[in-house]
């Protein structure tokens, strides 16, 4: 029975492979690392651990990837505060990013999606690179990232977290966790947040982060009968979010709509349904079904300026899901159906581009593993999209061991997307471009969807060094744009132009990493990237703007040995960036120019954390202690409605150093 159990976990909680070993090695360790990777999954996967989450202030999930290798976290403007994620040196639209292994960041929340899931929520999140599983649908190009919430039953009685920081930002978060009845638990999770002092450390009369506040719950139930095979998750949340920026004298009561002062207000509600329901055949462990469904409403009203900027997304999505075995356990599939329905009710300004976007598909995936040193994954899909047409999705994961501690792994596939390209570039709106869509014929936008093949290899070894542990190892990826909806930047800087691709767009993605224990409780990681991104606009072939070529992200952690329950922990995180791509502005006046290149710049991330008990801990840290910022931030911003205004060109932090504390405590 116990076996039932655990297949039934695996499904329900994450339909992907990596849980799988998440749970098999839920095991009695005197450590547990914060940052995982895998040498017997198929699939190149890692896994952030709540231990790894908090090493950092990790407010939300867009600020989780600080001390990540494998994710690049970047300033998407010079306004909002906002933090954009790349991976393979694409930006987060091209990954497909689940919670629980149901789509989440999406559509019109592809902006500012990833910071509604407070920090303290997340149990685990695991990252994809290469195309991801077919099971979870078409849209994934340069990976996935999963984030498993805390569950009912697992998590404490209560639990809080309380944050406040130099930037006037405070947070407070509140988890209550009940046991109904031998089989039911819920929880209930309080999130709120509020940014409270104007602040402009640059001097140029524009805040550097928003004014806001935000107010997030979650309810969710959990029910598990091992006896029945029967588990299944109710989830219920509400999310209200509002952000105030612009100039430091806005007035959002009497100038908003007028030229008196330059200002932003952006307010987004939210809500979201979803359930689970999973069995296992009683006399069949190796074989069970699923059934995923959810339902949000996203509805964001908008103002940057003059531009006016209104969405509002209802979405449902249902996936069911079919496990069993091929003769033995060595061959496992998985197929099933899923349908995903979006209602778009979007407004530029005065133009209106609502629209309704529904598809259904069935998907098969074959896994083979021989137990020992090989593995492979093959999945296929066909998809009929009212938009997309009818389409075939092809998906190859495979993983071979060499020897002891060795793992070389191979991946190729395609995906295909709609490129919602005003809620993807939201940041263009505070500026004084111009937005033209060239082309007409295709059926989102006037644009033809996304297509891409993105193939990858990857070789990762642990071994011993000095009698210490160490790992080593690299990928190598490629990401070639059959087409793509490009954002070019580099024709004018009033203008955005959107387009087609007219000629050729690839990714090409190359990390190195090395870890090292460098003496005991003392934990070195280091990872260098190199990227090659380029794209065919009408000007010519360009380096794809904002993306550093070279990047270099040093970690080193230290613990001490518990006494009496009691603990210090200290982390530091170093992040170097190259010098990247700028948009076009030299025929702008020279005073409202930016070089062609930005200059590289370095941050540095402290953290330390005092625990006193199990129950309780303290901790203080610091971002950006060199105290970096970016030279000059907005273009035009003594003339904010002028032709030359542009606060979207964020290449480094904005605001300079920001210091921070909190406490934690639980009840068990």
């Amino acid at each position: 029975m116990q076996k039932n159990i655990t297949l039934f976990v695996m499904l329900l909680l994450s339909v992907s492979a990596f849980s799988q070993e998440n749970l098999e090695e839920v095991k009695i360790t005197k450590k547990q690392k914060g940052l995982k990777k895998s040498y017997t999954l198929t699939a190149n996967t890692s896994l952030i651990t709540s231990k790894e989450l908090l090493k950092a202030a990790c407010c939300n999930l867009a600020e989780s990837f600080e001390t990540n290798p494998s994710i690049d976290v970047n300033f998407s403007d010079a306004l909002t505060g906002t933090k954009q994620i790349k991976m393979l040196g694409l930006t987060s639209p091209y990954l497909l990013i689940t919670e629980e292994n149901v789509p989440s960041v999406r559509g019109a929340s592809q902006a500012y999606g990833l910071s509604f899931t407070p920090g303290t929520w997340i149990e685990s999140v695991q990252i994809t690179k290469g195309a991801g599983s077919v099971v979870n649908g078409f849209e994934s190009i340069s990976g996935q990232i999963n984030t498993e919430l805390l569950k009912p039953l697992n998590d404490d009685p209560f639990f809080l977290n309380f944050y406040g920081s130099t930037d006037a930002r405070f947070e407070l978060n509140t988890h209550f966790n009940k046991k109904i009845s031998d089989k039911w638990a819920t929880s209930l999770f309080v999130h709120g947040n509020a940014r409270v002092a104007k602040n402009d450390m640059n001097n140029d009369g524009f805040l550097d982060n928003p004014l806001g506040k935000q107010i997030n719950v979650l309810n969710r139930y959990q029910y598990f009968n091992p006896e029945s095979g029967f588990v299944s998750f109710i989830n219920f949340r509400y999310m209200n979010d509002k952000k105030q920026t612009g100039e430091l004298d806005f007035d959002k009561d009497t100038d908003r709509g007028t030229k008196n002062h330059w200002g932003s207000e952006i307010n987004t509600e939210r809500f979201d349904v979803s359930t689970k329901v999973g069995y296992v055949f009683k006399d069949m462990p190796y074989q069970s079904i699923g059934f995923q469904n959810a339902f949000n409403t996203h509805n964001q009203n908008s103002y940057f300026g003059l531009n006016q900027y209104n969405i509002k997304q209802n979405s449902f999505y249902s996936n069911l899901i079919f496990n069993s075995i091929i003769s033995n356990t060595m061959h496992k599939f998985a197929t099933g159906l899923n349908f995903t329905y979006d209602q778009y009710q979007e407004f530029v300004n005065v133009n209106d581009y609502s629209r309704i976007d529904n598809s259904v598909g069935a998907f098969f995936e074959y896994t083979y593993d021989n137990t020992d040193n090989f593995s492979l994954v093959l999945g296929g899909r066909v998809d009929n999209h009212n938009r997309l047409g009818f389409f075939v999705t092809p998906r190859l994961h495979m993983r071979y061991n060499p020897w002891k501690n060795g793992v070389v792994r191979f991946s190729a596939g395609r995906g295909k997307r709609s490129a919602n390209i005003f809620a993807e570039n939201q940041q263009l709106f505070a500026s004084s471009r111009t937005f033209s869509i060239l082309d007409n014929g295709g059926k989102i936008y006037g644009l033809n969807p996304e297509i891409a093949w993105n193939y990858g290899v990857s070789f990762s070894q642990k071994f011993r060094l000095f009698n210490k542990n160490a790992e080593a190892g690299f990928d190598i990826y490629r990401t070639d744009f059959k087409n793509q909806a490009v954002v070019d930047l580099m024709q004018s800087p009033q203008e955005v132009l959107f387009y087609d691709l007219k000629g050729s767009s690839f990714a090409n993605s190359l990390q190195v990493e090395f870890n090292y224990e460098l003496i005991h409780n003392l934990n070195l990681r280091t990872a260098y990237k190199y990227y090659d991104i380029q794209t065919d606009y009408l000007r010519g072939t360009f380096q794809r703007p904002l993306q550093a070529k070279h990047r270099f992200l040093g970690n080193l952690e230290y613990e001490t040995n518990l006494n009496n329950n009691k603990q210090w922990k200290f982390d530091y995180t170093f992040n170097w960036s190259g010098k990247q791509q700028l948009p076009y502005t030299a025929s702008n006046p020279t005073a409202d120019q930016f070089p062609n290149y930005s200059p590289s710049y370095a941050v540095m991330n402290v953290q330390v954390t005092r625990v006193f008990s199990p129950v309780f801990e303290v901790y203080v840290g610091g971002e950006n202690i060199g105290n970096y910022k970016q030279e000059k931030a907005i273009l035009g911003a003594n003339d904010p409605f002028g032709p030359n205004f542009d606060a979207s060109i964020a290449y480094a932090p904005i605001f300079g150093q920001m210091y921070y504390a909190g406490l934690r405590f639980r009840i068990k």
